[in-house]
């Protein structure tokens, strides 16, 4: 998969395009079915996708200060993307010039002269230009005009429920981690660097991975997890019981997130790991001594054991 950094990184001779649109966070199954089938159609026109989503998130242009929690990190959403097929993923600044772009300059500059779309693909829900004045009536209107296609794809819903990023941020707030793998079609995902703690956990005979992550990452509600831990390079995932809070026990003030390895010895600092979110064990308790607490963990370990199977 090629990847430009702004749609004037197309380059010359570029030829036509089936073209899909949007922030993509989380690239959760409604997103997997547009962009999926914005390459499935562009194999069958014998064209090229393109995937064009935006960097920073438009809100925090828009909206200083009202950035949502991020699903997936820029690196890991690229990923996502390219396994779903895709020719081309353009990473468009989201500038404050970038957001006064008009729906019809937006169809004239990005799409026609840029990126040459003979088809676009969006989401009925589909917003664009200044203000989000643009839908998908005035896409289709304005193809008739440019000369591309326009293809609607329905929005994904189960029991009811539309799935979207800020449904599924919701989720993930709540610390209902199963509802959220239901709607990503997969867990949700922790990134981040190992950090240096307090060391109380060795001391307590459960040493943990502190992990410190992207500033605006969707970290679930405070509780205690059970996790797959993915490290680089490494096939198989470790298992892992994961605390998120402020180590009330102990009236710690820091919120963190902590991971316990099970079966594992080794040093993890420095490294940049992930955690899949698989089950949602408790909440955080506060304990008057050391004995309770330290029983209370080693009744997590075991269902974290029986969780992840």
């Amino acid at each position: 998969m090629q990847r430009w950094r702004g749609y004037d990184a197309a380059p010359g001779g570029w030829g036509r395009s089936v073209v899909t649109i949007g922030v993509f966070d989380g690239v959760h199954r409604g997103h997997q079915a547009i962009i999926g089938h914005a390459a499935a159609r562009a194999r069958e026109l014998g064209v090229k996708s393109v995937v064009v989503t935006f960097d920073p998130h438009p809100a925090e242009v828009v909206r200083p200060g009202s950035h949502p929690a991020v699903l997936t990190e820029p690196a890991r959403k690229a990923e996502l993307i390219e396994a779903l097929g895709v020719d081309v993923l353009c990473v468009v600044p989201f500038t404050p010039d970038f957001s006064r772009l008009s729906a019809e300059a937006f169809a004239h500059d990005v799409l026609v002269e840029h990126l040459h779309a003979a088809l676009v693909v969006v989401g009925e829900n589909f917003r664009f230009g200044h203000r989000a004045a643009g839908d998908v009536a005035l896409l289709e209107q304005l193809g008739r005009t440019f000369g591309y296609a326009v293809e609607g794809a329905p929005l994904v819903a189960e029991a009811g429920t539309v799935f979207s990023s800020t449904y599924i941020r919701s989720c993930v707030a709540a610390g209902d981690v199963v509802a959220a793998a239901s709607a990503l079609g997969r867990p949700h995902r922790l990134e981040g660097v190992v950090v240096r703690g307090d060391r109380r956990g060795r001391e307590l005979g459960f040493p943990t991975a502190n992990l410190l992550g992207h500033r605006y990452a969707a970290v679930p509600a405070d509780g205690i997890y059970a996790a797959r831990l993915v490290r680089r390079g490494q096939r198989e995932p470790l298992l892992a019981a994961v605390s998120i809070g402020t180590n009330p026990t102990f009236s710690g003030r820091e919120r963190r997130v902590e991971a316990y390895v099970l079966d594992f010895d080794a040093d993890l600092y420095g490294e940049r790991l992930a955690l899949d979110f698989v089950a949602h064990l408790r909440g955080q308790v506060r304990y008057d001594s050391i004995e309770p607490l330290v029983a209370q963990m080693t009744e997590d370990v075991e269902r974290t054991r029986q969780a992840l199977g």
